[in-house]
């Protein structure tokens, strides 16, 4: 058998592809420039074909190159898991877990995770980073992360899941403007511009908006939050409402304020929570046990 490819120059190339640029990439490996592209040439000559086309100023994956790419993460990735399933002596739940999670999320559900995880599985160690749900599936693609937790529906790109739970909006508002509404609260009895919202980068607000069937523009502030936090300050001012979802509510984000929690128009008018890993993946079992931990701690559990 001819001398295969080595994982270094591997991950070589795919720092390369990420960072798109030499001098990072070899920072990002740490190792010198030349060392990265002695060993991407080295890679091209075992593989017997071009996979950038390069010249003094710039350079261009060739179409193998891409497929060279998705290829090596796999490779990368499998043999990741490999190491972790070697390190923990293939029982389910131990070793290092990489769990990626929303920011509409994590906050509310992450530190009784953590300690329920803590309890009945010590042995296994857990990693967070929290991200934009963008963020976190490119994280997942390149092996950088085990698993997510994500707000759905949403594209995950060909991953597979688990369906956790569902999780109800509530429409909070300040308990002087809601004294004349009645339930479920019909949008047009709320001033224009009233309605708070996140940031676009947030799929809580895509997902608030067609479940709560907000269809009339002219009642959302043009105002965007970067936090659940920032709204919930914005409406115990009296400014307005806005879309809260129930997990926030139950972890208290509401403790201290003058503001009311009311049922806002829509039959769904809820997200619902997934677990996202990817199809190539051995640890099927513990993602399976992860999802039945965090199943347990939404406020309308519904894993089969």
């Amino acid at each position: 058998m001819s001398k295969l490819p080595s994982l270094k120059n591997l991950s070589y190339l795919l720092a390369l592809h990420e960072h798109q640029n030499f001098n990072r990439a070899a920072q990002a490996c740490n190792v010198s420039q030349s060392t990265l592209s002695s060993g991407i040439q080295n890679l091209e000559e075992q593989l017997g074909c071009q996979l950038i086309e390069r010249d003094h100023k710039s350079f261009l994956f060739t179409g193998m190159g891409e497929e060279v790419v998705k290829q090596a993460r796999n490779i990368l990735t499998s043999t990741e898991e490999l190491l972790y399933f070697a390190q923990s002596q293939g029982k389910t739940m131990e070793g290092p877990l990489r769990l990626g999670c929303i920011p509409t999320i994590a906050p509310f559900l992450l530190g009784d995770l953590t300690k329920k995880l803590q309890r009945e599985y010590p042995n296994l160690q857990l990693n967070i980073r929290e991200d934009t749900t963008s963020s976190l599936l490119n994280l997942l693609r390149n092996g950088e992360l085990d698993v997510l937790v994500l707000a759905l529906p949403f594209d995950v790109q060909g991953n597979q899941s688990y369906l956790l739970g569902r999780d109800p909006f509530k429409l909070v508002m300040h308990k002087s403007l809601a004294e004349n509404l009645q339930e479920p609260v019909q949008y047009n009895r709320l001033p224009d511009n009233s309605i708070f919202l996140l940031e676009k980068e947030h799929c809580l607000t895509g997902h608030a908006v067609a479940a709560c069937e907000l269809a009339d523009s002219s009642k959302i502030n043009p105002f965007t939050a970067t936090s659940l936090h920032s709204l919930v300050q914005m409406a115990d001012a009296g400014l307005g409402a806005t879309f809260i979802p129930q997990m926030a509510i139950d972890r208290g984000i509401l403790n201290g304020t003058d503001l009311v929690a009311l049922t806002p128009v829509g039959q769904q008018a809820s997200r619902d929570i997934g677990l996202i890993y990817r199809p190539t993946t051995n640890r099927r079992q513990t993602f399976r046990r992860l999802a039945e931990c965090i199943a347990s701690l939404l406020p309308e559990p519904l894993l089969n």
